[in-house]
This record gives structure tokens, sequence and C-alpha cells, in this order.
């Protein structure tokens, strides 16, 4: 199918809309840390399953040192330093300016794609991508007030929200340079695409699992932790998020950077902000700006510009 990278990398977008919409509730109840650390376990489990139907075993058996490294190693980047440094952005500079450095993701996918895998894209992608993130860019901007009650801008949290969309960016290039090594490893095997992807998911889920483990044991007691990991409701909307982040948005998102470059995947991929924006007026009632209308149309015309033949 052409263009089957792009359309993964939407499918994912809207997915990933989804686990921010209600991953944000389980968040707020359970606590950031523990809801991180629920959501990677149960994503293990889930892509346990999966690969013991289709293939026997719960874990990836064929795959070799070099793709648990990379794989890991992307794991780690993007969910537990990446996830780390945007929360603390949050806390810092707030939502909205988060995001805005999340498009960072993109060009450094971009970027880490042609250093690491030598990744080349058209002239009329890069112009898709640039105008898609400007679209973006647009979209969740706000003025900066210059009220006294407004808190000044924190450095620190530019730094954070940098890192953030940076650590994206390279997680998603790592990954598919870890899927490139166990496709080398497995030639001849008869693993389909689709399937080693769901593969290379569980070992970034078990480095999440990891990471974000240890992350919590420093900073909360056990029974601290457990009190907030069971709060009533929170489970369920965990679980929600889990499904639609990175157990199948996940699995779909490490898809597309096989049919596609890393940095057309990631920058459709970024379009999540932006679409967000209708279903957080219907079910939080959140005002709806001219500015974020304009964004979205901007930015979803750079998107179409992915489909047009160079």
């Amino acid at each position: 199918m052409q263009y089957k990278g792009e359309l993964l990398a939407f499918a994912t977008m809207l997915l990933w809309t989804i686990c921010a919409l209600v991953g944000s509730v389980a968040s707020k109840r359970m606590g950031t840390l523990p809801f991180n650390v629920i959501k990677m376990i149960m994503s293990v489990l889930m892509l346990s399953i999966v690969l013991w139907v289709f293939t026997g075993a719960p874990y990836p058996v064929d795959a070799d040192a070099e793709t648990w490294f990379w794989l890991a190693l992307s794991g780690f980047v993007g969910y537990v330093l990446g996830d780390f440094c945007l929360y603390n952005s949050y806390n810092l500079i707030g939502a909205r300016y988060g995001q805005l450095l999340m498009t960072l993701a993109p060009p450094s996918a971009s970027l880490f794609g042609w250093v690491m895998l030598g990744e080349r894209m058209s002239f009329m992608a890069l112009i898709g991508m640039t105008i898609s993130v400007l679209g973006i860019m647009i979209a969740i901007h706000r003025p900066r007030k210059t009220t006294k009650s407004q808190q000044e801008i924190s450095g620190k949290g530019i730094l954070y929200g940098i890192g953030a969309g940076v650590g994206q960016g390279v997680g998603l290039v790592l990954s598919s340079k870890g899927l490139h090594c166990y496709a080398n490893a497995i030639e001849g095997s008869g693993i389909s695409v689709n399937l080693m992807s769901f593969e290379g998911m569980f070992i970034r889920a078990v480095s999440g699992v990891v990471g974000f483990a240890i992350w919590t044991m420093l900073r909360y007691k056990l029974t601290d932790f457990w009190q907030s990991a069971t709060r009533t409701h929170a489970i369920s909307h965990a679980m929600v998020a889990t499904i639609a982040g990175p157990f199948i948005g996940g699995g779909l998102a490490l898809m597309a950077t096989q049919y596609t470059s890393t940095g057309i995947a990631q920058t459709i991929m970024s379009l999540t902000p932006v679409f967000i924006i209708l279903p957080a007026y219907l079910v939080y009632h959140q005002k709806i700006s001219m500015r974020e209308v304009i964004g979205a149309v901007v930015a979803v015309s750079g998107v179409g510009l992915f489909f047009v033949e160079s």
C-alpha cells in the first residue's frame, strides 16, 4: 500500500490523542510516577500475551544482544528521560509551553535519522514537515502575559521542554535502529515486520518499567505508591491509556518507521496537541480560540504535502 508508513503514523497520532485525554485523568488521580509505572507494567503484560499467542513465547526469543541494546536504550530515552523532562516542563512552564517545545521532536528525529540511519527526505517532505511544525506552534502557543500574577517563564523549564522534545525524537530513531538490527538478525526466519514491531515494543516497555520502577523507588514509599496506584477508577483509565498508548499506539509507531522515514513519522505523530483541541473542548469544555483553528488547518495542510509526489 502506498503511503502505508504515513497512514500508520496518522493512526498512531489518533491513538495518542486518546491516550493523552484518558491518561491525564489517570495521572491526576494516581500521580505521575505511579501512573507511568502501572502503564508500563500493563503494556509489558499485554505485549507478552500477544507474543505468546503469535510466536509461542511471551518475549522475543530471536532478538540478539544488539537488538536488545538499541531498543532498551530507546525505551530509556523515549519513556523514562523523555517523560521525566516532559512532566517537569509542565510543572515549571505549563502544559502549553511544554507542548510547544515538543515540536522539536520531528526535526530531532530527522537529524538523528540522517546521522544514524542515513535517511533522506524529499524537498516536498521537508516543506511539509516545516509547515506542519509551524501549524502546531500557532495552535498551541499562547502570548506571554505581563501581569504581575503571571509567573515568569522558567529557563530550567524551557530546558526540560527541549529535553522532552529531543528525547521523543531520538527515542524513535533508536527504535528504528533497533528494528533494523532485529531485521538483519532474523532475516529469512519468516517473522513479519508487523509482529517484529510489537516485539520491539516489548523490549522498550521492559526498559520503561525498569527505569520508572527505579525512579519511583527513589521518590515513593511502597505503601504510598500502592495507595496512589489503586485509587478508584484510576486503573480503568490507565488501562485505556495503555492500550491506546504504549501497546497498540507504540506498536503502530514502530511499524510506521519501517515504511517511511522517522522524521516524517514523527512529524505526523506530533499533530496530537492539535487534534486534541476538539475532544478537549467536548470533554473538558475548554475554550477553542481562532489561533488554534488556524494552527490546526496549517498543520494538517503540511501533513498533506507528505502525500504529494515530489
